[in-house]
């Protein structure tokens, strides 16, 4: 199914299905089918009659839009399903039709049907957090060696590597991705506790049914129903939102970088990718605003959905109805994010000659630290750091190089060794620990991908 128009730039085709009308339904369905058949293997309902809940519950013999018109009036999406289902069975046996739904209560239903449209939402998930992860460490290996200005408060600062700045992106990301994973797990787990979270209905077989009706949604069965305790959807949410805020930083540094006036690294590009309605000239970074664009959404559905966590006694009234939207729209934009940013990653153009050629282009000032600190040895770093800013107002003035005034300056150039003086502006002699710090965040991450 394809993404509604309105939220087109909000998912992706493959998590639009997940959570479309269909899936959800289906979804509400196999519920209800996993529950007679959990109930039929200790006893309880008749094989017969799981076998013809089974047969009818199929999503698209159901009249989806009346469905829905009927889940507002009812202010859930249990009761009319089961309303519904409960007819078909009966068409083909009224005997069946009286073991619908035997037991359960519109909130295990509802539950379970989210949880079970997570599953599969974690397979997509985790398909583009790998495809993306692949790619930086391609990046980050090719481009170990090459460098480029870092930028403080938006202004150029000492050289760095292009490969260690794409090892933080991944660092950050790899972290998200592994409590992401653990949110899953602790999140996939069933819901079934009935009317008031016991199973009376069930009488002594309650825990025996839950554990069946587990095995058959492969799910697993949690110490007991969580009716009110919404700690593990929150924990997942919260965690897609600081994983897509990772995201978005990687965004915002390559749309950055795309500047013109920067021009260090650029998108992929390719039909319907990158242009502009009315200056042919431009390469947009498309990819990166729709990650941006989760980015800034994300958040604000996080504090939705801990707001809604304050519920009441053993069912709420509003708490839970309020999860459903926000946490399809959660991870969907979370989605939307990875796999833009993925696409990007893929295809990403280095431009190793304009890194080097914006930092020759600041006359050698990023290096006033480096002067500095061998300054400091022999004047004292108070006295350095003022003699250096009037160096450095001197090579603006004069648009000339840091080593040129350095040269020109004998109070400057006496301290310093001529031979040291001519290699200053080398980026690749203060680079530090860059290349150590790479390498160690690499590790991390390719040595636990080898654990999994």
């Amino acid at each position: 199914m394809a993404a509604r128009i309105i939220e087109s730039l909000a998912t992706t085709q493959a998590l639009a299905e997940v959570f479309s009308d269909l899936s959800i339904l289906q979804a509400l369905l196999d519920f209800e089918v996993a529950l007679a058949r959990a109930e039929a293997r200790v006893g309880i309902v008749p094989k017969s009659a799981a076998d013809r809940i089974a047969a009818a519950a199929r999503a698209d013999a159901f009249d989806i839009r009346s469905l829905s018109v009927s889940m507002f009036r009812a202010g859930t999406p249990t009761i009319p399903v089961v309303k519904a289902l409960t007819e078909k069975v009966r068409a083909t046996d009224p005997e069946a039709a009286a073991w619908v739904h035997w037991g359960a209560t519109s909130q295990d239903v509802a539950d379970t049907a989210l949880v079970l449209l997570l599953k599969r939402a974690q397979t997509i998930l985790a398909g583009d957090l790998q495809r993306l992860e692949k790619a930086l460490i391609t990046i980050s290996e090719r481009h170990k060696a090459t460098v480029m200005l870092s930028r403080t408060l938006m202004q150029a600062a000492p050289p760095v590597t292009f490969g260690l700045k794409v090892a933080g992106w991944l660092g950050a990301l790899s972290r998200g991705r592994k409590r992401l994973e653990a949110a899953f797990g602790e999140v996939l787990v069933l819901q079934f506790g009935g009317a008031s979270g016991t199973l009376a209905s069930l009488a002594d077989k309650g825990i025996v049914v839950a554990r069946a009706l587990a095995e058959e949604l492969g799910l697993r069965s949690p110490e007991a129903p969580w009716h009110t305790h919404r700690d593990r959807l929150a924990n997942m949410v919260c965690c897609c939102g600081v994983l897509t805020g990772s995201l978005g930083k990687v965004a915002r540094d390559i749309s950055l970088l795309m500047q013109s006036e920067v021009a260090e690294v650029a998108e992929p590009g390719g039909e319907g990718r990158g242009g502009s309605s009315t200056m042919p000239h431009k390469r947009n970074p498309i990819a990166c605003a729709l990650t941006l664009a989760a980015a800034y959404r994300v958040p604000g559905l996080v504090a939705s959905f801990l707001s809604a966590m304050v519920q009441e006694h053993e069912r709420a009234v509003g708490g839970w109805q309020s999860e459903w939207p926000i946490v399809a729209s959660v991870v969907q934009s979370t989605g939307s994010a990875a796999t833009s940013l993925a696409e990007v990653a893929e295809g990403l153009s280095v431009d190793a000659a304009r890194m080097r050629q914006n930092i020759a282009n600041t006359n050698g000032r990023i290096f006033a630290e480096r002067v500095m600190m061998l300054l400091a040895t022999e004047l004292g770093r108070d006295v350095a750091h003022k003699l250096l800013e009037d160096t450095i107002q001197k090579s603006i003035a004069q648009n000339k190089n840091l080593s040129t005034v350095l040269a020109e300056s004998p109070e400057l150039n006496s301290p310093l060794n001529r031979a040291l003086l001519d290699q200053i502006e080398i980026p690749e002699q203060y680079l530090g620990s860059a290349e150590a710090f790479r390498e160690a965040l690499l590790h991390t991450i390719t040595s636990n991908k080898g654990e999994q």
